[in-house]
């Protein structure tokens, strides 16, 4: 059975559509930012459809990027993982984003939670240790919750701690925080978990690691990943 197009009860074309999202997603910019740019190209939408779009088609673009990807082996990002926790506000209370990227600063996972303990420790090695198994290490900072949740599931002999270690996870953190001020912080925590799925799916896809590739290759690589992107959800 053919799936339907997701775009059928749309009048606008979905290349709008795509490039609307991907510029919100992906840039530092507000609502109001891709608006005055899409009319620039004249394209005249109000910014609350573009809020629309994203909501509606940011978690199906992301699917559709994580079912696309492809790894070279089995364990290619179990290689070594680097665990890190920000500090994010909703509504003046103080919230926790736990974040997982591989030895090559790809993000693995990214998990919104109320506390720091070891519970929430718990519950984001569990989560991803279902979607990627079990690494040779992890690099944490010196949170005793990490020691703790390691402790209970046999994890604690790959730990390392250490100064300067975990800079690939923090480093991490900072196009979150561009679009965090961007987007003058959240209001929900369930909408901080949706958009920091979708905001890592679309960092992997045009994260190219410019710095150690030549201008050739990435330029060649940027060009896939716009011309895959422009793909997405096609009829």
């Amino acid at each position: 059975m053919r799936n339907q197009n997701p775009f059928r009860y749309f009048k606008t074309s979905p290349e709008i559509i795509r490039l609307a999202v991907m510029m919100y997603i992906r840039f530092p910019l507000s609502l109001r930012n891709i608006e005055d740019l899409l009319h620039e190209r004249g394209i005249d939408i109000c910014h609350e459809t573009v809020r629309y779009w994203w909501n509606r088609f940011g978690p199906m673009f992301a699917r559709e990027i994580r079912k696309k990807r492809i790894h070279p082996s089995a364990n290619y990002s179990n290689w070594r993982w680097h665990l890190d926790e920000v500090f994010v506000k909703i509504n003046g209370e103080t919230h926790y984003l736990w974040r997982a990227v591989d030895h090559e600063g790809e993000v693995l996972e990214a998990f919104a939670s109320k506390r720091r303990d070891r519970k929430a420790a718990l519950a984001f090695l569990k989560k991803i240790m279902k979607r990627y198994g079990r690494p040779r290490a992890i690099v944490t900072d010196r949170l005793r919750s990490y020691r703790s949740a390691m402790k209970s599931i046999g994890n604690n002999q790959i730990q390392e701690v250490g100064r300067w270690l975990n800079n690939r996870c923090e480093n991490s953190h900072l196009p979150f925080r561009r679009r965090e001020y961007a987007m003058l912080r959240f209001r929900h925590m369930r909408s901080l978990q949706k958009f920091v799925s979708i905001h890592s799916s679309v960092f992997n896809h045009f994260n190219k690691e410019r710095h150690l590739n030549s201008r050739e290759t990435y330029k060649v690589q940027r060009e896939a990943a716009l011309v895959e992107w422009q793909q997405l959800c096609a009829a």
